[in-house]
């Protein structure tokens, strides 16, 4: 039984500002890709950089206004350690793509053989670029949570667990393209995610995205089981196409919030 809903709400990537060294940009990465606050000496540890330059690059995100600093609650004697987190990405000329991202959808539903196919290697295509030049990573947790951060610059703020094997994706730059044509506009979303994936070291067939999975929010599988056990309700967006209407596939309706 799918969730009828209106699926996630509008959103852009992230405020302007002056651009990012790659060195800060990748410490904010890892920084979005972490679900809660985190203290300098283990963000050091995770980006694989001296503590003092974390701390500077993380310092230079707060004045930005990408980052919030808090003091960790005291625990014994000294002064708490600070801790770190991301802001949620806001408002951005993302938004501003979004009905042409509705009229290409649509012209690739309408002309296109193979429609939800071609939305997957487009989407793979946009994920290679956005990932080109950048480092792999050394864990496939860190691989996660890249992507996952990845996806929060343009515009999802995900919500994501520990591991950042499962996320909650409660906004969507492209939504109201989404909602008219979500067999495109979502198989886009799962394209970009799998190859940005594969591209940093991860394992790209452990991709599952479910639109509309839950009031208010799709879901995305990075470490979903093989045989989708561990899937929330909902048909999902498959890691490889498949014919349209076949089993398990992408094909079917594209309306949301119906069974496929």
């Amino acid at each position: 039984m799918s969730v009828k809903n209106n699926g996630p709400l509008p959103g852009g990537g992230s405020d302007d500002h002056p651009p990012l060294s790659r060195q800060r940009r990748a410490v904010l990465q890892h920084l979005r890709g972490r679900a809660g606050a985190v203290t300098v000496a283990a963000l050091a540890q995770e980006c694989g950089l001296h503590s003092n330059t974390v701390r500077e690059h993380l310092d230079a995100l707060v004045d930005a206004g990408l980052a919030d600093r808090e003091r960790a609650p005291a625990t014994g004697r000294g002064r708490p350690a600070w801790l770190y987190r991301a802001r949620p990405p806001q408002q951005s000329a993302v938004r501003e793509y979004a009905g042409l991202a509705t009229v290409l959808a649509g012209q690739i539903a309408r002309s296109s053989a193979d429609p939800h196919a071609d939305a997957l290697a487009a989407g793979e295509e946009w994920g290679r670029a956005l990932v080109a030049g950048q480092e792999p990573a050394r864990t496939p947790k860190e691989a996660r949570g890249r992507v996952l951060a990845l996806l929060g610059e343009i515009g999802f703020a995900p919500e994501a667990d520990e591991e950042a094997r499962e996320a909650r994706l409660p906004r969507c730059p492209f939504v109201e393209a989404a909602r008219e044509h979500p067999g495109v506009i979502c198989n886009v979303h799962a394209g970009l995610a799998r190859a940005g994936l594969a591209a940093l070291g991860g394992e790209a067939e452990r991709v599952a995205l479910h639109p509309f999975a839950e009031p208010g929010a799709c879901r995305l599988l990075l470490d979903a089981a093989p045989d989708g056990s561990d899937a929330p309700g909902g048909p999902a967006v498959p890691a490889v196409p498949t014919r349209p209407g076949a089993p398990g596939g992408a094909g079917g309706t594209d309306r949301p919030g119906e069974p496929r």
